[in-house]
Formats: C-alpha cells, structure tokens, sequence
C-alpha cells in the first residue's frame, strides 16, 4: 500500500512520516506540504528538510487563496499578534470555548479534502495526518477533534469509493507521547521547525514554542533543534 502524509515540517507530521515510512518504506511514501498564506516558509523549508531525510517523495501545493479572508495571527494579511502564552493559558481566557487565534479556519478539513483527491490520484490507499489530543482540547483547534476525524474519514472513505482512508495515529496522545514516538523511530527532529515567528532561532515563547518545549522535557532530552 502506498500512503500519503500531510507534512508541515513540525514534530507532530514528521512524527506520522517516520511512522508511515517504517510501516510502508520510503519508496511507499509520499509527503504533502501546504502553502496557505502563513507569515513565514521556515515550516516549509523544514518539510523538505525531512522528506530528503527520508528520500521521499515530496509534493507542493498552495492554498492561500482560499484564506486570504481570514484574520487568523499566524496569515500574512492579519495585523493580530501571535500570543506569547501556552494553548492552555489562552483557552482560560475565553469564555465561549472559541478557538485560540492561531486557529485557520477549517484548515484540516481543506487539507485533508485536497490531499484525498492527490492520493487517490497517486493509487494511495491511506492519508496519513499529525493531529493529537492536546491540539483538541477545549476546542483549541476544532478540527484536530476525534468527532472531526470520525467524520472526514467517513466523508472520504465514501467519496473515494471506499479506496482512502485517513489516519490520525496520535489522535488520543499528547504531544509528549507523540516525541516518544518519534524518538523511538529515530524522527529528525533536528530538521522540523514549530515556531510561529520566522526569524533566525524559535522564539520560545508563542503557544506552540511552549508546548514543544514541554514534550521535549517530558521525555527527559533537549529538543535536538535548539
């Protein structure tokens, strides 16, 4: 079986390349990245970074047209900050279990919409993607939920002709299990990028910084990137 792998450069869709490489080998595998209007092309450029790593196949695509309506912080067009706390300090902050800021919207389902389209275009039979448990919580990023999951997989399982279906392997972990995964598979982590900022070195201090941090140290390692 061939598999196709959204890959966004970050720990979490490398962590799904490394799992669906080691189940399928290289030559079974392809990777997918997604330009869509973000602020910088350091996750990009990371995803190439890895797909060489693995000698993969790796494919391009760009969607920013369809967000350029968005005031999402992490689009080229808004003028919003990118918040300097944790996912979990900015959910105690809203009241009406509303997305956090960095949330693009409905990001997941567009992706997973066209990227089922190429995969069954390139006879694969699996559609692999690095959502997981702390990305759902609280209605963070809506689209990372296992209720979503249940319903894309369907939606494409039936539109495909029962030829795809989409994996979401860390949907019930943290990020924590996900790094212990990844270490265990000998993940690049060294290559990925998670920062929301573009500059030389990851800032550290945006949601997605932190939690990084945290999985890292969970795990008892230095985060091999910094």
């Amino acid at each position: 079986m061939k598999a196709l792998v959204l890959s966004s450069g970050g720990v979490d869709s490398t962590t799904a390349l490394a799992l669906a490489v080691s189940k399928y080998g290289a030559e079974n595998v392809i990777a997918l990245s997604v330009s869509y209007g973000q602020k910088h092309d350091k996750e990009l450029a990371a995803a190439r970074a890895v797909a060489r790593f693995y000698g993969v196949r790796q494919l391009e695509m760009d969607l920013s047209a369809v967000f350029q309506y968005s005031d999402c912080s992490l689009l080229k067009q808004s003028n919003q900050d990118i918040p300097r706390e944790s996912y979990a300090q900015q959910l105690e902050q809203r009241d009406d279990s509303a997305p956090v800021s960095t949330y693009v919207p409905f990001r997941n389902g567009l992706f997973l919409s066209t990227a089922a389209s190429i995969a069954l275009s390139l006879d694969c039979g699996v559609l692999y993607y690095g959502a997981h448990a702390d990305d759902a919580a609280g209605a963070a990023y809506p689209d990372c939920s296992p209720a979503f999951h249940e319903a894309m997989n369907t939606a494409v399982w039936e539109g495909s002709g029962r030829q795809l279906r989409i994996e979401a392997p860390f949907l019930r972990s943290n990020k924590a299990q996900v790094v212990k995964t990844g270490l265990e598979l000998g993940a690049p982590y060294h290559l990925t990028w998670s920062c929301y900022e573009g500059g030389e070195t990851p800032c550290g201090t945006c949601g997605t910084c932190i939690d990084r941090a945290a999985a890292f140290a969970a795990n008892g390692v230095a985060d091999p990137a910094l």
